[in-house]
């Protein structure tokens, strides 16, 4: 240790050093070519094709000394006396030591100077080229030292993992060490989450960018209000400052035009006053001078003027004299009459009518079929007392014909509209009110009530154990968006009554998937702009075997259907004729009636209850069979045929005009039809003693339908929504 302290450099730094050749590593030796190991060994020990062993002895002294000092791994010591003394090859002990060296620089502080550091260097050793054992040591070679590997870029990115604790990626040989506490994860899993993360945050600031974007065009819209409700402010103010000042102009007009009438009237008075004052004053000084020229007169002089003069001062004397001021110098008091103006004042700081609020758009699910919630708002500052909401329903295309129009009066910006048919548009527009008026009336806007629960044909259900075609009447006049089957499964221990919904539905019949052997309950909503409807009322269906209704459409007069739909009859007497139906549905030359079997393919099994002595038809068909022909005489129908005369039965099978020789001698009571679209089959059953009859192979490129034929006065009951019996199931 006292050689590794003497022979280090003050000035020394550490530099960690990169396995893969890193461009910021500290180059400690000069680029040369790198040489193998028995290259190396053939130039220390003189080997033809190596330098002569004085040379390169010399050399690695040199080389060994540089290094010491330049890396403080200690003076002379141990690794010198073992090249020294011999006792161990060039190539161990550098193998030895220098990998030492590499785990002291990769392990720095961390690492125990006594166990990685050198004690020393021999100065007379043997000889090796230092920069030969370094380049071996931080590379690649095998065991007989024949090349140097440098790794490739793709082994180092293969060699990192992703420090979770640190967040920063590591070489997988690191992780034993300062990271062997840390989370790590596969570089490439790092990668993908990291990639995961930006994107989710790619989304929010997307998302972040449409609200910025929409708060952007809302202070647009605000801005541009405030700055017209200021105008007109000022414009207002403007005109209140222009009248205000007009009236003061008019006032001051008035008071100065009494004043100067008031300061004419006592300025002539005053002046009246003075010139008369003057006059006699005048007088008074002639009449002295003139007595004074007397005293100085003669006696008979002055005696005659005495006598004149004592006349006229008489005379003057007995004059009344003026010496009181007609008019007091003092001003009265000039009272102002401001009222008006301070009613104009005042007028500037009331309120202005407010401006035209704005309606805002229908919000979804915010009308029931009754009523509506509207909302409208006011971007500015203005003062309301009160809103008037008017509304009317939209006018349809009938001339003159005017709607009555209705005003609600509401203090908040949000009302509920009561009382309205539903599936209707209406129109609505508001104004606002306040002291100083009301405001324009906003644009108009439509809002629609939602529509009534549509009415589900309980009657015209057709079910199978795998699917349910539920058909229903809309119950408005106006057309709707579409439609929602909701559907219940009954609380079993295998299901917990959740409600699934089927949405989107275009038209009045919705084909719904099922579960088999279960039952349900069914409800049916309209939906348009201004939400869903209430819920029809229900209607249960059970996924046991095929229910399926009648078709009334295809009934000839002479049959007569039961109320429940599953019983035909045809009596003694003919019914009256009927007026044939559209599209010629009714069957013409055969008494007989076709069921709606719902579309789809599988196994559907019903049953007939017949009267031996009846003369009947039964089987399935195409819809577009022909009419006027008998069931079973066509390639689009099959049937078995039972007439009886005699006290005989006689059955048949037909198709196409043919039947096969079967002879039946039990007559069945009670007839199992098997309709198998998977194997193309079409089978007969006697119920009651579980005997199969015959079966058809048949062609069934499309959906068939039961039918039901009554030759002669009789009645046939059909049931259907049964399971299916063992001994049909093998067929």
């Amino acid at each position: 240790m006292e050689g590794e302290a003497a022979g280090a450099s003050p000035d020394f730094h550490f530099y960690p050093m990169d396995l893969y050749d890193s461009e910021d590593r500290l180059h400690l030796f000069p680029e040369e070519p790198t040489r193998t190991g028995r290259e190396v060994h053939a130039e220390m020990a003189g080997e033809p094709g190596g330098a002569a062993p004085g040379k390169a002895q010399r050399d690695l002294e040199e080389d060994v000394d540089e290094l010491v000092h330049s890396s403080a791994l200690g003076g002379a010591g141990e690794w010198g006396a073992e090249l020294a003394d011999g006792s161990a090859s060039h190539m161990e002990v550098l193998d030895h030591r220098l990998h030492g060296v590499q785990r002291d620089w990769r392990l720095g502080a961390e690492a125990e100077a006594g166990d990685r550091v050198f004690a020393g260097w021999g100065a007379a050793g043997s000889s090796r080229d230092l920069r030969e054992a370094y380049r071996y040591a931080h590379g690649r070679a095998s065991e007989e030292y024949e090349c140097y590997v440098i790794p490739e870029e793709d082994e180092d990115e293969a060699a990192l993992v992703f420090c979770v604790t640190c967040r920063a990626p590591v070489r997988a040989v690191e992780v034993s060490d300062e990271h062997r506490q840390h989370e790590v994860t596969p570089l490439s899993k790092a990668l993908e989450s990291a990639k995961d993360e930006i994107h989710k945050n790619m989304f929010k600031l997307e998302k972040q960018i449409i609200q910025m974007e929409n708060f952007a065009n809302h202070l647009e819209e605000v801005f541009i209000t405030v700055e017209e409700n200021f105008g007109r402010q000022e414009q207002n103010f403007e005109s209140h400052y222009n009248e205000i000042l007009e009236t003061l102009a008019q006032k001051y007009e008035e008071k100065i035009q009494a004043l100067g009438e008031k300061k004419r009237a006592k300025l002539e008075a005053l002046y009246g006053q003075l010139v008369s004052c003057g006059e006699n004053l005048d007088t008074c000084k002639e009449l002295m001078e003139t007595i004074e020229e007397m005293c100085h007169e003669e006696k008979v002089d002055f005696i005659k003027d005495a006598v004149a003069m004592a006349d006229r001062l008489g005379r003057f004397l007995n004059t009344e004299t003026d010496v009181e001021i007609s008019t007091q110098p003092d001003f009265e008091d000039q009272t102002l009459d401001f009222s008006d103006v301070e009613e104009l004042m005042g007028s500037i700081n009331t309120i202005p009518a407010p401006s035209a609020p704005v309606i805002n758009p229908q919000a979804p699910n915010s009308a029931t079929g009754s009523s509506v919630r509207v909302c409208w708002s006011l971007y500015s500052d203005d003062t309301v007392e009160s809103y008037q909401l008017s509304y009317r329903p939209v006018q349809d295309s009938s001339p003159g014909k005017d709607q009555a129009e209705f005003t609600m009066t509401v203090k908040e910006t949000y009302c509920s509209v009561t009382n309205l048919v539903p599936n209707t548009q209406y129109e609505f527009w508001v104004t606002a009110q306040n002291r100083a008026g009301t405001s324009p009336a906003s644009e108009r806007a439509v809002y629609m009530t939602a529509p009534s629960p549509p009415i589900i044909k309980s009657k015209e259900i057709r079910s199978c154990e795998e699917a349910a075609l539920i058909c229903w009447e809309s119950g408005n006049l106006n057309p709707v968006d579409s439609y929602t089957v909701e559907l219940t499964q009954a609380e079993t221990p295998e299901a917990s009554g959740v409600t699934e919904s089927v949405v989107g539905i275009p038209s009045c019949e919705c084909l719904v998937q099922l579960q088999p052997r279960q039952t349900y309950t069914i409800y049916v909503r309209a939906l348009n702009v201004g939400g869903p409807s209430a819920r029809s009322e229900p209607v249960t269906v059970h996924t046991t075997g095929s229910c399926f209704p009648l078709n009334q459409h295809t009934c000839p007069p002479w049959l007569t259907i039961s109320e429940d739909g599953f019983t035909v009859m045809r009596s003694e007497r003919k019914t009256p004729a009927k007026e044939p139906l559209p599209g010629n549905t009714q069957f013409t030359r055969c008494v007989a009636v076709m069921g709606n079997l719902i579309p789809i393919r599988g196994r559907h099994y019903w049953e007939v209850e017949v009267d031996e002595r009846a003369d009947y038809m039964v089987g399935v068909a195409f819809e577009d069979v022909p009419k006027q022909e008998d069931l079973g005489a066509n390639c689009l129908s099959w049937c078995m045929r039972h007439r009886f005369a005699s006290s005989r039965h006689k059955y048949e099978f037909l198709h196409n005009e043919t039947t096969p020789d079967i002879r039946i001698t039990v007559s069945p009571r009670k007839i199992g039809v098997l309709l198998d679209y998977e194997n193309s089959k079409l089978s007969f059953f006697n119920v009651d003693i579980s005997q199969h009859l015959y079966t058809f192979s048949c062609q069934l490129h499309g959906f068939v339908h039961p039918c039901f034929s009554l030759e002669k006065p009789g009645c046939l009951k059909i049931r259907n929504g049964i399971a299916m019996p063992k001994h049909v199931s093998f067929y």
